[in-house]
């Protein structure tokens, strides 16, 4: 595979979509010249590509134009700027043309193109390190002169499609196009007659008209590279598909992925819309999407503090059907009789109407959406969020008087795909999209139940990804591997100067009897892991016991064929398996350090934070139908046939049910924590029975984020500690697991490309690991595995399974490292951690307890001829295949 290829797929973490499309612009710019085309070279450029991909038919512009369709999600803007590094590290392409269809795209392109920002597309790119391009936008180019002139430095051209198709006002021409002093010519023309311009469209099907066609011929490019979800345009009522599609990668290809949201559809169960007039149906499904959004807020609160992420703010998107319709949804929402007035100040409108100052602050508050600071909760649009706006936290849609069913399932779903964590977390309140259609409940699952919507196939054109499979795999230990490949070698050293023999039935019986006693002793060691200690497999008396336990075990009459004595011949195989246990075995001891005297454990006084609960009384049921899986969850009205005597039992009921939580102990703080709750409840619900209701409805709900938050406040104090230490002998156990079936087992020296899919992948080649294959969770930590293989130092090592080693850094967690390494002094446990999580403090936990294990280790071994152990925790930036053990554990080594 192309160098350039590789090395920009490892440095981007492309996914396999983007790296795929990267592969094919490599082959195109093999094939083609990027040169100004004439007719004939245009020509003859088109059937070189048609050759190689025959979905593209034509250039249908009049330079070679190629169309990438990637589903919203997959992440097209990061593609551009592997584009971009490509050709110009590749094929010494240094100016570039960024074409954006609105103003929103026009912004956001400009935000990641720009260094230090959070969504940088170059992030990672050693070439652009030193010397970013330069960035020439519809704002500063008059002023970029002096930059044009430098032969070496990268320009990337950003421009709003208005900049360079401005229609003539008053006679005079578009600036872009006027005569500039600086360069001597318009801008336009500088461009159109730079001999590697490169135009790369993003939401391409927006510049099929005519006055586009037309302005982007005019600047003449070398090559044009289309992005587009929708690779097709709307003529009429006909749907006319692109003609120069190179690569497609649906959206339903993105949801199996696992790449973007799952959409579900929701209504009321045993709803009849025929029962409502269109006022009391709109009031109805705007509620009931607010109902749906609180809960989803705290859903993403619970698991934002259980698994220690940053807490995500869900927004809520409502279609109108025009401004008239947005202006009376805003005065609906922030009424006072529409749940008190709780969403006054927090919803924005977006339509076409907006100009000037309103329509650049609107802009930029769609941008900071994302921010968990914004105000912002509901955002009220018409027609005009259609691409390009890639916020991650958009969670539910409620569309209202919407054209049609697949319009609903083909637009507006795209504006909330996005995962806010970049991949599916596994709970289903965090990788789902909501839409609200009570009247369209049927039609939209209708619609995508339909083999050909985009749930099901979407648009297929050109070259499609493969179907992943998977299988399922064990990972057998070395020693299990080793045992019998012993023996057989043995067996052959006995066959002396007569290799022919090898296949006689003789030696073949043999080979099967000295296999089984092999197993038979492994089966017997096994017996005596937790009660014999390490060493005493190199003790004699040790291995006496094991020969007499084969002996009895086995039947005399097989070894007739044998020249040696029979019990040689059980004693030597005894003696091989003992002795391979120790080499394929790192000894580790048992450590378990329990409290003795009395001790306190609890949860220290604190306050809760109430500020994201919002939740609202629940009338009937909702039923939530997944599109994709069909998959059902319900909204229950949970309201209990009795009542408490306080509102706070409720919660308080709900917490006594954990088993961490006394209520002896506990008490005074659990009905300080859930008075704080009710007041707040109390605060935007003015009736006691609304309050009431949502702590029936959400009992479990609100006691989870209060226990939630809870575990951030756990203290446990002991009068003293006992460390009891242990050497006990453990031989590897086998490990299932599954892999991508495409993928295969292959050589752990191999670069991965995708680093997303490393996780389903299993690697061999290993000489000095415990086991014949391993499985890595990240690039890192394949890496370090090459350093471990490469270090003469390094005798064993291999990454360990759950119930390996039990290190307890909090009552209830346990550390599992990622890999134990032994070299010729010493043991080592290590870590490899994403750089900028070093601080976490649960990182910093684990760290702590793993060195304090490391301390009793470490006194015991050296107290029975062992080694010293030590903590090692290692930026995944410092791991590189020139470092070793030692070099890593002088700069990272934790110690008390």
């Amino acid at each position: 595979m192309n160098r350039f290829v590789n090395t920009i797929s490892a440095r981007l973490s492309l996914r396999i979509p983007q790296r795929e499309s990267l592969e094919i612009l490599a082959q195109v710019t093999d094939e083609i010249e990027l040169s100004k085309s004439d007719q004939h070279s245009l020509t003859q450029k088109l059937e070189k590509i048609k050759t190689l991909f025959p979905s593209v038919e034509d250039f249908e512009r009049e330079f070679p134009s190629l169309c990438f369709a990637l589903a919203t999600g997959v992440g097209k803007t990061r593609l551009m700027g592997a584009f971009i590094s490509y050709l110009h590290q590749a094929k010494g392409v240094n100016h570039f043309f960024v074409l954006a269809p609105n103003l929103t795209i026009y912004n956001k392109l400009i935000q990641d193109f720009t260094p230090n920002t959070p969504k940088y597309v170059f992030q990672g790119i050693s070439t652009f390190a030193n010397k970013p391009p330069f960035i020439i936008t519809g704002e500063n180019y008059e002023q970029s002169g002096m930059f044009l002139l430098d032969p070496e430095l990268v320009k990337i051209n950003i421009f709003n499609i208005s900049k360079i198709n401005s229609e003539v006002r008053g006679g005079n021409a578009p600036r872009i196009k006027r005569l500039s002093e600086y360069i001597g010519e318009s801008y336009f023309n500088y461009l159109s007659g730079l001999p590697d311009l490169v135009l790369l469209m993003d939401e391409s099907h927006r510049y099929r008209a005519s006055a586009g066609v037309k302005a982007l011929n005019e600047l003449k490019p070398v090559l044009g590279i289309e992005l587009t979800a929708t690779p097709q345009v709307e003529s009429g009522s006909k749907t006319i598909p692109f003609k120069n599609v190179i690569y497609s990668f649906p959206l339903h290809k993105a949801m199996e992925m696992g790449y973007v949201k799952e959409p579900a559809v929701a209504t009321r169960e045993n709803f009849d819309a025929s029962n409502y007039s269109e006022d009391q149906l709109e009031r109805l499904k705007l509620e009931d999407g607010i109902r749906v959004h609180e809960e989803t807020k705290i859903e993403l609160e619970v698991y934002a503090r259980q698994n220690h992420k940053p807490i995500v703010k869900p927004f809520v998107l409502i279609v109108a059907q025009d401004t008239n319709h947005a202006s009376d949804l805003m005065s609906i929402i922030q009424s006072e009789d529409f749940f008190e007035g709780r969403y006054k100040g927090k919803v924005i409108t977006v339509h076409s109407n907006q100009r000037g100052e309103e329509k650049d602050e609107t802009i930029q508050q769609l941008i900071s959406l994302e921010d968990p600071t914004s105000d912002t909760e509901i955002v009220i649009h018409v027609n005009m969020l259609k691409e390009g706006w890639d916020v991650t936290n958009l969670y539910t849609i409620i569309p209202l008087r919407a054209a049609n069913s697949k319009t609903l399932v083909e637009q507006s779903i795209g504006r909330g795909l996005r995962l806010p964590y970049g991949m599916r977390t596994g709970e289903m309140s965090v990788d789902r999209l909501t839409i609200i259609a009570h009247d369209r409940f049927q039609e939209i699952i209708d619609e995508a139940n339909n083999p050909n919507s985009i749930i099901r196939a979407g648009v297929i054109i050109g070259r499609d990804v493969a179907q992943e499979q998977k299988i399922s795999i064990t990972i057998e230990p070395t020693i299990d591997v080793q045992v019998i490949q012993k023996v057989v070698s043995n067996i052959d050293k006995e066959l002396g100067n007569n290799p022919d023999s090898s296949g006689d039935q003789i030696t073949q019986k043999k080979i099967e009897v000295k296999q089984e006693i092999a197993k038979k002793t492994m089966e017997t060691i096994r017996k005596y892991e937790y009660k014999a200690n390490t060493r005493d497999l190199s003790t004699n008396d040790f291995k006496v016991q094991v020969v007499q336990e084969i002996q009895e075990a086995y039947q005399h009459q097989q070894l007739e064929m044998f020249e040696e004595p029979k019990e040689k011949i059980i004693e030597e195989t005894v003696k091989q398996v003992l002795q391979l246990c120790e080499e394929l075995t790192i000894n580790i001891p048992r450590i378990i350090v329990q409290p003795t005297g009395d001790l306190t454990w609890g949860y220290k006084d604190f306050d809760l934070d109430v500020s994201k609960i919002h939740l609202q009384p629940v009338d009937e049921n909702i039923l939530i139908q997944h599109l994709r899986t069909h998959q059902r969850e319900l909204l229950t009205n949970r309201k209990r046939s009795y009542t408490m005597e306080r509102l706070e039992d409720y919660l308080v009921a709900a917490l006594m049910d954990y088993d961490d939580i006394s209520y002896d102990d506990h008490a005074e703080l659990l009905y300080k924590l859930a008075g704080q709750l009710v007041t707040h409840l109390q605060s935007y619900l003015l009736k006691e029975e609304e309050v009431l209701n949502v702590l029936q409805y959400n009992q479990r709900l609100l006691a989870d984020l209060i226990h939630s938050q809870m575990k951030e406040y756990y203290f446990e104090k002991a009068t003293s500690y006992e460390v009891i230490v242990s050497k006990k002998f453990e031989t590897l156990k086998s490990v299932n697991c599954s892999i991508n079936k495409v993928d295969g087992s292959r050589n752990f020296r191999e670069p991965v490309e995708d680093k997303l899919s490393i996780k389903s992948m299993v690697f061999n080649g290993f000489v000095k690991c415990l086991y014949q294959q391993q499985k890595f969770d990240s690039d890192s930590e394949r890496r370090f595995a090459v350093i471990c293989e490469n270090d003469v130092n390094v005798l064993k090592w291999f990454k360990p399974s759950r119930n390996d080693l039990k290190i307890y850094y909090n009552h209830t967690h346990v550390y599992e490292p990622d890999f134990i390494v032994e070299t010729n002094d010493k043991k080592y446990i290590v870590e490899v951690k994403k750089a900028n999580e070093l601080d976490d403090k649960i990182v910093q936990a684990k760290a702590s307890a793993v060195v304090e294990w490391c301390n009793h280790a470490t006194k015991f071994e050296l107290e029975n001829g062992g080694k010293e152990w030590a903590y090692l925790l290692i930026p995944h930036t410092d791991v590189k295949e020139n470092m070793t053990i030692t070099g890593l554990e002088s700069k990272y080594r934790l110690s008390k």
